[in-house]
């Protein structure tokens, strides 16, 4: 009986081992993949829900659009903005027509004048002939894009031509940090905030307690992004035309930025790939040549505003379209019926992409994140990325054309999976063995429109040739621009 129990056991041990030696070789027992490393720093949730909105809105809108002027002087009188038509829900409209997804209102601009009835100054909508000075412009604003599902932004400028207090440090920076609480109390789920360093050459000297204001904003609203030279979570571009560097990281060091340097716009406009924070640009522009609307102005052709996606989107920014309503209170309607062509122009260019019904190949993968994570409808967390000892020293991507057709393209897209940190430094691009594109970053989106115009290839390849790390491909993409004309002569 003792014999038999042995035996039994052993057997029994036996077919345990042969069990487990099964399951691990048919695939039973292997661990789901884990992602590679994120390369620091990161986003917040915040900036990647900016990063994803690629379009948003300005609106310029005060005593400079009844006096034709850029800057005021700060001694317009209030009774001159008096707009006969305004209706903020049609700035709304138009905004969600063209699939916009916040809206920023300059609540303050240089000259001082404040389109809500502010406590701590009477230089506002409250001396306006407007709705019997009982009229608030910023919460009809933000009553009619919530309406519209649209968010909200705020500009408040630092630069005061009005107020007294401007140029004595203490009392003009109480003044504004109280606006600042003023605002964020009244005006709930602002998203975005302005700041700049803007103002003339003979402005009085003034200190701004920057720092005090952006612990006063995330104080009140602490889902809000800080704009300014500086961030702290979105910085500017460092121009506006619009265009962001062909070299564009969303790293920085905060610590070489100021408010209001003119000598640093060449680092706001490239970015540091050594940067230790994560400060994406957003690239301001107006669809007409001046902020405010002038009445001998006309919005920019749709081959401009286009121009501009390229620059701005394609390079790994945020455009903010500044669109000025008029004397009336609305927005123009060639200005809106511009932007709305604009948008249907985007959806044409990115409607279908040709790589979704091609063969994808890669230079290796990393188990569970393969070169179909590149062509889903997720372009975030969903990723390719090659396996960390390939031992290939360029990793690639070729998307062949079925059935031995031609692709036909101008238009080339990739994206990285930027809430593990943004990788690429140098990347080409070749369409059947010929270099069509040699370029740096990646980021969120880059958007490589030829110059050569329309493109016809069985294959393509994307050679990733310098890396932080492993790069992690979210998206690529191959898209017709009907719009796009090439630049070079062929002769």
């Amino acid at each position: 009986m003792v014999r038999f129990r042995l035996w039994w056991c052993s057997l029994l041990i036996t077919f345990t081992v042969l069990f487990q030696e099964l399951r691990f070789c048919s695939g039973w027992n292997v661990q789901t993949p884990t992602p590679p490393l994120p390369i620091l720093p990161l986003p917040t949730y915040s900036q990647i829900k900016w990063q994803q909105r690629e379009i948003i809105m300005f609106l310029h809108f005060g005593v400079n659009t009844f006096t034709d002027r850029e800057w005021g002087t700060g001694q317009e009188n209030p009774a001159i903005f008096n707009p006969t038509s305004l209706n903020t829900t049609q700035w709304a409209t138009v905004a969600a027509d063209a699939e916009i997804s916040l809206m920023i209102l300059t609540a303050k601009h240089h000259d001082g004048f404040c389109l809500w009835p502010s406590k701590y100054t009477d230089h506002s909508v409250i001396r306006s002939p407007w709705e019997g000075g009982k009229g608030d412009v910023v919460e009809d604003f933000v009553n009619a894009a919530t309406a519209k599902g649209i968010d909200v932004g705020i500009y408040l400028s630092p630069w005061d031509r009005h107020d007294p207090r401007y140029g004595n440090d203490l009392l003009y920076n109480q003044y504004y940090l109280a606006q600042l609480q003023e605002l964020l109390k009244k005006y709930q789920n602002v998203r975005e905030i302005w700041f700049d360093g803007a103002k003339g050459a003979q402005a009085k000297n003034m200190s701004y307690y920057f720092s005090d204001w952006f612990s006063m904003v995330k104080e009140l609203q602490s889902s809000i992004n800080i704009f300014s030279d500086a961030g702290p979570d979105v910085r500017w571009v460092g121009e506006e035309t619009g265009s962001a560097g062909y070299t564009c990281w969303s790293t920085i060091n905060r610590t070489s930025l100021s408010i209001g340097n003119s000598t640093i716009t060449p680092y706001l406009s490239s970015g540091d790939p050594k940067g230790t924070d994560w400060l994406p640009a957003e690239c301001d522009v107006s669809i007409r040549p001046g902020w405010f609307w002038h009445e001998s102005e006309s919005p920019k052709k749709l081959s401009e505003l286009l121009d501009i996606y390229y620059n701005s989107v394609g390079r790994n920014c945020v455009l903010l379209l500044n669109v000025p309503p008029n004397k009336s209170g609305l927005i123009t309607d060639v200005d809106a019926q511009r932007l709305k062509e604009f948008r249907t122009a985007i959806n044409t260019i990115f409607r279908r992409n040709l790589a979704e019904d091609c063969f994808v190949k890669v230079s290796s993968q990393r188990g569970g994140f393969g070169a179909e994570k590149m062509v889903d409808s997720d372009h975030l967390w969903s990723y390719w990325t090659p396996k960390d000892d390939d031992g290939e020293k360029d990793h690639w991507i070729e998307i062949w054309a079925r059935d031995g057709n031609f692709l036909r393209f101008n238009v080339i897209s990739i994206q990285e999976a930027i809430g593990l940190g943004q990788r690429i430094k140098r990347h080409e691009i070749y369409a059947d063995g010929k270099l069509m594109v040699k370029a740096t970053t990646v980021g969120y989106k880059r958007l490589h429109r030829l110059d050569e115009g329309e493109v016809q290839a069985r294959v393509v390849r994307i050679k990733i040739r310098e890396s932080k790390a492993v790069p992690l491909i979210s998206s690529i993409g191959l898209y017709f621009d009907p719009f796009w004309h090439s630049k070079i002569t062929v002769t």
